[in-house]
């Protein structure tokens, strides 16, 4: 999901003093009705957004300190030594580079070896600033779907301002060109494989029929069912359909696997829910349903052999397999399940990738990362070694080869600025390729580890990054944040933007790994789900309660943020405990939990968040959904509210609904709806600058006590 889904990282930094100063009250006028806020591009919705934009530019962007946060920001975003991100594709590494000339960005290739010295010559394939300005059109390129097993050509995946939706243009990665005449698959949410050079199976809205975001063919969330075989030359109209789930479905995708050895599969993913697929085997007599976990995560293909997580308790041909393990299935039945790895008590799998030779996993072992990897033996078996990394660290897969056993690893630590690694699935080997210099100054700077117990006795670990020398009198700034949702874990990564902005400043930055995340595997999800979720709000609690407890810090310097689920987290926080907080910021969230599963792609997370159908889970949903749970009278911190007018997978209408019930209610609140970007974010590092300075200042005035608006 939102997640979409593990890329959901914690970024900026900050906390506040919010009791001890006034409020800023809300001076604009009242907002429109609900049905007027909900029409996403409406004119009277966007003069409401207008007008509450700049009032909180007015609050903000005229403190002298917002430039200072900005260009800092700014600085990162475009640094020059970012380490680029590599991918392997048709035996060469390709990266897409951002920098103040190139905003929107270049796709480049660098031959290997050149790229392992450290110092690649690179050679731009697809410059899509250069793209957008021919169009006219606002691109974000968002990959590109390539045919093995010499990946080329690709289909290179544009949206406007970073939404879910996308265009698809046939392209040579190699010279550069889109292929005249070639595949072009007009805007819609949409999957795609390829089934050969001149054959494509295609998820996308087909518009033949009723519902779904412009016509036909796509489920209550908003995604495809309907998967068509389209041919070089034919119209869309004339695709034929190969296989169609349920509207009740989260979507339907067309699926290609390869592997070193020679052997291809096209699947069919039908989620049933968000966390239960069934995938089927295209031939050439139809389709054929896979006996495989219904909850589970298929991560490729590797001598004939599909490697999946299981994320449940599963048995097949007398081997009883446990959820967490990772394991090797034969797709025809004929051999027996393998088992790759079975996590153990405190530990739990992170990440999967499939190279040429073998499989690297990432393991949390008491959420501390570990790299993995594991070779198949001549009789079935398999051997792990674990990769000499450093330790305390997070650990994340980057790419993997299928025509080599290499994978590309990052490594960091909150203090520890990003490291390159490569590992080798042959051998066991692993060695740095490159590391980022300090971003930020880490000296005098620790990292610890605490646990604190949620209202059910539960240990609930969290990490803390604070001075040496911190004193424990209550009065240290404190930004506390999770994510507590969809299996995703939270992990000790290197932000430079909190560093710069909050720790170098003599803040206290905790990241909590509270259930309903992936830290302990399977079980720790679960226990978060639907009506069990109150655990994960109790969890977060617990923590900020340790932390005054251990006199670390008071409500009045406590500060929380999320993002997305984390902003759901966020919004129940603040209408559950307000009297815990000094600062909220509440990012691209979801509010309206009575009726979320009517807006944007909601429908899809019924899994995570239970129904409005089920009498329990409605019971449960009314009870905390955080729009309905604000009150007159209640004294709430003043929050930051910040979503995205083009995110079309939770929307911007939950952030605006409750922005105006905290108007009608005349609590003060600033609000900030950047009109680009999707729901993962801002698009360019402007955009981005711009957005993190608005919590700087926000969190900095409000440590800084002074009660004041904008200026010093």
């Amino acid at each position: 999901m939102l997640a979409a889904m593990r890329s959901f990282r914690i970024v900026i930094a900050g906390i506040a003093m919010l009791a001890a100063m006034p409020a800023v009250a809300s001076s604009s006028p009242s907002a429109p009705p609900p049905d007027a806020l909900s029409d996403v591009r409406g004119a009277r919705a966007l003069a409401w957004v207008g007008q509450e934009n700049r009032r909180t530019f007015a609050a903000l962007e005229a403190d002298p300190r917002y430039r200072t946060f900005h260009d800092s920001v700014l600085r990162i975003r475009q640094d020059a030594h970012r380490i680029p991100v590599p991918e392997f594709l048709g035996g060469a590494i390709f990266n897409l580079w951002q920098d103040a000339a190139h905003p929107r960005g270049i796709w480049r290739e660098a031959a290997p070896e050149s790229f392992l010295t450290g110092h690649p010559a690179w050679t731009t394939r697809l410059d899509v600033d250069d793209l957008a300005r021919r169009a006219h059109r606002d691109w974000v390129f968002q990959g590109a779907d390539c045919l093995a097993p010499n990946d080329s050509p690709c289909l290179v995946q544009l949206s406007e301002g970073g939404e879910d939706a996308t265009t698809l243009r046939e392209f040579v990665p190699r010279s550069g060109i889109f292929v005249p005449g070639g595949f072009l698959l007009p805007r819609s949410k949409q999957a795609v494989a390829w089934q050969d050079r001149d054959t494509l199976l295609v998820a996308r809205d087909w518009g033949d029929g009723p519902g779904g975001v412009s016509g036909g063919a796509m489920t209550r969330s908003g995604y495809p069912f309907v998967v068509r075989r389209l041919r070089r030359g034919q119209a869309l109209d004339q695709a034929v359909e190969v296989m169609r789930g349920q509207r009740d479905d989260v979507s339907v995708d067309p699926v290609a696997l390869a592997d070193g050895q020679g052997h291809r599969l096209v699947l069919i993913r039908r989620a049933v829910t968000f966390f239960e697929d069934r995938y089927s085997l295209v031939t050439g007599q139809g389709v054929r349903e896979l006996d495989l976990p219904a909850r589970m995560e298929l991560h490729g293909l590797l001598a004939g052999r599909l490697i999946l997580s299981a994320n449940q308790d599963w048995s097949r041909g007398g081997l009883r397999v446990a959820a967490g393990s990772v394991i090797a299935v034969d797709p025809d039945g004929r051999q027996p399940v393998r088992t790759l790895f079975t996590p153990g008590a405190r530990q739990a799998v992170d990440e999967v990738a499939v190279t040429g030779t073998g499989v690297v996993m990432t393991v949390l072992d008491s959420v501390r990362g570990q790299g993995w990897v594991f070779r198949p033996d001549a009789a079935g078996g398999w051997h792990g070694a674990r990769l000499a990394l450093p330790d305390m660290m997070s650990v994340h897969i980057l790419d993997a080869d299928r025509r080599s056993g290499r994978a590309f690893l990052s490594v960091s630590g909150f203090l520890t600025p990003q490291q390159l690694w490569l590992a080798d699935s042959t051998d066991g080997s692993a060695r740095k390729i490159m590391e980022l210099p300090p971003q930020f100054d880490a000296g005098g700077l620790v990292v610890g580890q605490e646990w604190a117990t949620s209202t059910d006795g539960t240990r609930i670990p969290y990490f803390i990054v604070h001075r040496a020398d911190m004193r424990l009198d209550g009065r240290n700034p404190t930004l506390l944040t999770a994510y507590g949702g969809f299996q995703v874990s939270s992990v000790p990564d290197y932000d430079p933007v909190a560093g710069r902005l909050w720790l170098d400043r003599g803040g206290v930055y905790v990241v909590a790994n509270i259930r309903g995340g992936g830290e302990f595997g399977p079980a720790w999800h679960e226990a978060g789900r639907t009506t069990g979720r109150q655990h994960v709000f109790d969890d977060f609690a617990a923590v900020a309660r340790d932390l005054i407890a251990r006199k670390v810090t008071v409500p009045a310097h406590l500060g929380i943020r999320g993002r997305s689920n984390g902003g759901l987290l966020m919004g129940v926080e603040f209408t559950q405990h307000p009297d815990l907080w000094g600062a909220v910021i509440i990012g691209v969230p979801l509010l309206d939990m009575e009726h979320f599963e009517t807006m944007a792609a909601g429908a899809s997370w019924v899994g995570e968040y239970g129904s409005m159908a089920v009498p329990a889970q409605r019971a449960f949903l009314e009870r905390i959904s955080p729009l309905r749970a604000l009150r007159p009278g209640v004294r709430y911190p003043e929050p930051f509210i910040f979503t995205s007018t083009l995110d079309d997978r939770v929307g911007p209408v939950h952030a605006r609904l409750f922005a105006a019930r905290l108007q009608a209610l005349g609590v003060p609140f600033l609000y900030y709806e950047d009109t680009e970007g999707g729901h993962s974010g801002t698009v360019n590092a402007e955009e981005v600058a711009r957005e993190r300075a608005l919590e700087a200042v926000y969190l900095s005035r409000l440590m800084d006590g002074d009660g004041k608006a904008g200026g010093g």
